[in-house]
């Protein structure tokens, strides 16, 4: 019999990777490659995850999250969800700066894209959506969370995590802690096209009332709309409207 942990483990990545799906899900065997199972494996935890309402299957074989983690989603929110607070930082960001804005969140290792605000700017980047998930690290949210955490932490989580075998060289540990240096002198992280080429994007880290970061406002879109000159501009509105949306948060957490 395989340890809890390890049953908790697989569940849990194949409920994550069902969740980035959305709304067109995974086959079996999509599933099974996704979180890294064995077909059967994989197949015989969906079905008992069906049971409990905690996944479906469509008519054409496609697996979804189900209704229950709807309903368990809404009981946490009025703990957790400090989505609606954000949308306000977004509509500014985006209002001022006509780029597309997010709000992410720090889930363990990753960060995941809880909200988007589209700007006016026809030209869009589509790298970000709600929903996606990178290691942090990756990306303008996961590089300015990185950057604040304690040193140790940063230290632990590059030599468990293969950045540069899954995004590149770029994400190799030395040009990583260049950016992470580069990100606590300026306050704000610069992700110049590492993950799709020709998309941009900058990211100001949201802290809690430990001062631990644990969201991120970020900006995305095409290169040339984060030219040298206009950097420090979006650098200071995402600072500022960060530092609003951390301490509305706070009051928020407080009552």
């Amino acid at each position: 019999m395989q340890p809890p942990h390890q049953l908790v483990g697989r569940i849990g990545r194949i409920l994550r990777a069902a969740s980035q799906s959305e709304p067109h899900g995974l086959t079996t065997t999509e599933l099974a490659t996704a979180t890294e199972l064995a077909r059967p494996t994989a197949h015989r935890l969906l079905t008992a995850l069906q049971a409990e309402g905690l996944v479906d299957r469509d008519a054409a074989g496609r697996w979804l999250l189900g209704p229950e983690t709807f309903l368990l989603g809404n009981a946490a929110a009025k703990r957790y969800d400090v989505s609606d607070l954000a949308r306000t930082s977004l509509r500014r960001l985006s209002e001022a700066t006509a780029e597309s804005a997010f709000f992410s969140a720090r889930r363990g290792e990753e960060t995941i894209c809880l909200v988007r605000e589209d700007g006016s700017f026809p030209i869009r980047s589509h790298v970000l959506h709600e929903g996606i998930r990178f290691p942090l690290g990756v990306a303008s949210a996961g590089l300015v969370i990185l950057a604040y955490l304690p040193e140790r932490e940063v230290t632990t989580h590059l030599a468990e995590h293969d950045l540069c075998g899954k995004f590149g060289p770029d994400h190799a540990p030395g040009p990583l802690q260049e950016r992470l240096v580069a990100t606590r002198r300026t306050g704000w992280a610069l992700n110049p096209g590492l993950i799709v080429e020709g998309s941009w994007g900058m990211a100001a880290a949201v802290f809690d009332a430990d001062d631990r970061p644990q969201w991120a406002l970020s900006l995305t879109g095409i290169e040339r709309r984060f030219d040298p000159d206009r950097r420090p501009e979006l650098g200071r509105l995402l600072l500022h409207e960060a530092h609003d949306l951390t301490r509305r948060i706070r009051r928020f957490r407080a009552q």
